[in-house]
């Protein structure tokens, strides 16, 4: 079993996290009624692809 030697630094720990993050999801105009919706999803609204 692997034992930790030192304590992982606040500055390295981060550094290591800077990386997890939400990202927003992408929106494109519909087609049949021009609201937005998800990519390569229906529409909420209106049911076109």
């Amino acid at each position: 079993m692997a034992v930790q030697q030192r304590r992982t630094s606040k500055t390295r720990k981060a550094k290591r996290r800077t990386h997890y993050k939400l990202t927003a999801p992408t929106l494109v105009k519909c087609g049949g009624c021009g609201e937005y919706k998800l990519a390569h999803r229906a529409c909420p609204s209106c049911g076109h692809k």
